[in-house]
C-alpha cells in the first residue's frame, strides 16, 4: 500500500506493508474505517518557574544563582565577607569561556555554596546574602 505524507510543505510517498489485517481498512461504502485509539490522561504537576525556589520561605532577593551550567574555576569570597555591587563572587567556565558572577547587591555573605572544581547547573544557588 502506498501513502502520501506531507511534512513542512513537502510531500513524500511511502510504501507500507501490513503485517496483520485485524481491521478492515475501508468500510463497505469505500470510506476509510474509523481508527480506534485509547488515550490515558494524567495530571501533570506544573513545574516551578526557572530560578524559583521550591521553598516558599526563601527570599529570592538574598540568593545569587548560576546564569549557566559549567564548572566553578574560582571563588574569591568567603561566608561573612562584606561585598559591594559588582564585586567578583564566582568565576564559572563553560565551553572554554569564563563567566564572572558578580554581586548584584551590596551586603554580607551568609553562605558560599560552591567551591573550585564543582559542577553547577543553571539556576543553582551559588551564594546567599544575609
Amino acid at each position: 500500500m502506498k501513502l502520501q505524507i506531507s511534512i513542512d510543505g513537502k510531500t513524500y510517498e511511502a510504501e507500507v506493508e501490513l503485517a496483520e489485517e485485524d481491521y478492515p481498512l475501508q468500510s463497505q461504502d469505500n470510506h476509510p474505517a474509523p481508527a480506534t485509539a485509547t488515550i490515558q490522561s494524567t495530571v501533570l504537576r506544573t513545574p516551578p518557574k526557572p530560578g524559583a525556589s521550591l521553598n516558599p520561605d526563601v527570599n529570592e532577593a538574598n540568593l545569587c544563582r548560576s546564569p549557566l551550567a559549567g564548572i566553578v574555576v574560582r571563588v574569591p569570597v568567603v561566608a561573612g565577607q562584606q561585598l559591594q555591587v559588582n564585586d567578583l563572587m564566582v568565576m564559572l567556565e563553560a565551553m572554554k569561556m569564563e563567566t564572572a558572577v558578580t554581586a548584584p547587591v551590596a551586603g554580607k555573605l551568609k553562605s558560599v555554596n560552591v567551591a573550585p572544581g564543582d559542577s553547577v547547573k543553571v539556576n543553582q544557588v551559588l551564594v546567599e546574602f544575609d
